[in-house]
């Protein structure tokens, strides 16, 4: 485990340096997201996401802070989540202190100009037709919209067009204070990192004020779900190709189940030798695209199976994925799959890792939803403690269709039409 560091206002810090790179990524962690959002900010943490780009009174334009980063190609971007907001520059290393001190003027001395304010009100409005617009960006956002109906969790992270059209400054102003303070922020440097980069860090964001008001405690969601039967959230659109998300309530971050749930999923859906893609797609040719996904936040999280396919297949191809899903609750998996599993996911995480970005955002996460950070080398020996029961049992408990939710993009005018291609749950 790498214990983080912290500045002398106390945000914490990870340094992760490796060999074999002569880049470094810069990546900045808010504890926010949208679902620590009131009605009058809803969208509100991807607004400031957007807002934090719009200048600075060092940098004045986003003109500025892109020609800046140009001039040394660095890629830079940003993104918003329901719990969090990120920021990242990856850059050549001896590049560092330009990534660092940009994105330490930018979150913390943005101007958010009235202006540019109400120009970029227009844009994002844009942004969100663009996700509702195409179906296979937007379905996963409608499974989870039915899957936490009720809860903050259930939102657009975005919000709609009407709430960020009439979302006031001093609004926004107020919710970003609130949470971009060091207590609620994770800063890593990871790659080629420079020797001074510590002394490049206490510079800036140490010089940050300590938080003053605390952000209080957001709305929490059971990880057992409450719900008896099916629930179903529908956009009918008159497609070629209809989209499909079958979800399921599961465990939230840092579970001793995670490893066995991740596992489950990659046999099920993970790769094109999965189970789901070999019967449902390869055996049978049902559908183009078809795969599974665990999603986790801090109290709750999602395991869901997407496929995209033709109307006119629906009832078999859900016929087969539930055949599929029984099949593995009642006998589990084989000792080869697991084997092969195991291999599949080191050798996938081996992989990403190579690159600076990925090693970031791997502690940086860690770091701000579970307050430690765990090497590779622990997270895969969590991963190899698997036994075949662990997943036949988390198959059992998760993988329960009376908790189902399911969501389509597709020419259904009504629940019952759309039911009636639907096998009936056990």
């Amino acid at each position: 485990m790498i214990k983080a560091k912290q500045l002398k206002n106390g945000l914490r810090y990870h340094l992760i340096p490796f060999d074999g790179t002569q880049a470094v990524t810069v990546l900045v962690l808010a504890n926010v997201g949208s679902r620590y959002e009131t009605d009058k900010v809803w969208g509100g943490s991807h607004f400031i996401e957007h807002m934090m780009f719009k200048g600075t009174k060092k940098r004045p334009t986003t003109l500025d802070i892109s020609k800046e980063l140009d001039r040394y190609g660095a890629q830079f971007n940003a993104y918003t989540g329901k719990d969090l907001t990120g920021y990242y520059v990856k850059i050549a290393s001896d590049k560092t202190e330009v990534a660092i001190d940009l994105l330490h003027d930018m979150l913390f001395n943005s101007k958010f100009d009235q202006k540019e304010l109400a120009r970029e009100k227009k844009v994002i409005a844009e942004e969100i037709k663009m996700y509702e617009e195409n179906p296979i960006m937007h379905i996963g956002d409608l499974v989870e919209e039915v899957m936490f109906a009720g809860t903050k969790l259930g939102r657009e992270i975005a919000g709609n067009a009407e709430s960020v059209l009439k979302m006031k400054r001093s609004d926004i102003l107020s919710y970003r204070d609130l949470y971009y303070q060091p207590s609620q922020m994770v800063v890593v440097v990871a790659g080629a990192v420079p020797k001074n980069a510590v002394q490049m860090l206490q510079k800036t964001f140490g010089s940050v004020s300590k938080q003053v008001v605390n952000p209080g405690v957001h709305e929490r969601v059971s990880e057992t779900s409450s719900q008896s039967q099916i629930r179903i959230k529908r956009d009918n659109k008159n497609l070629k190709q209809i989209q499909v998300a079958l979800g399921f309530p599961a465990v939230g971050r840092g579970h001793k189940d995670l490893p066995a749930i991740k596992i489950l999923s990659s046999v099920l859906g993970g790769s094109m030798s999965s189970r789901l893609f070999i019967e449902v797609r390869e055996r049978r040719g049902l559908c183009y695209s078809i795969h599974s996904r665990v999603g986790t936040y801090e109290d709750v999280g999602t395991f869901t199976i997407f496929a995209g396919l033709d109307s006119g297949r629906l009832a078999e191809a859900m016929k087969t994925m539930f055949k599929e899903i029984e099949k593995i609750k009642k006998y589990g998996i084989t000792a080869k799959e697991l084997q092969y599993t195991k291999e599949h996911v080191e050798g996938a995480m081996k992989l990403n890792l190579e690159d600076s970005s990925s090693q970031a955002e791997f502690y940086a996460k860690q770091e701000l939803f579970l307050g430690e950070a765990k090497t590779p080398q622990e997270r895969l020996a969590e991963l190899q403690a698997v036994k075949r029961s662990d997943v036949q049992r988390v198959a059992m408990e998760v993988l329960d269709f009376s908790k189902a939710s399911i969501a389509v993009i597709g020419p259904y005018k009504t629940d019952e039409q759309f039911l009636a291609h639907i096998p009936k749950f056990k």
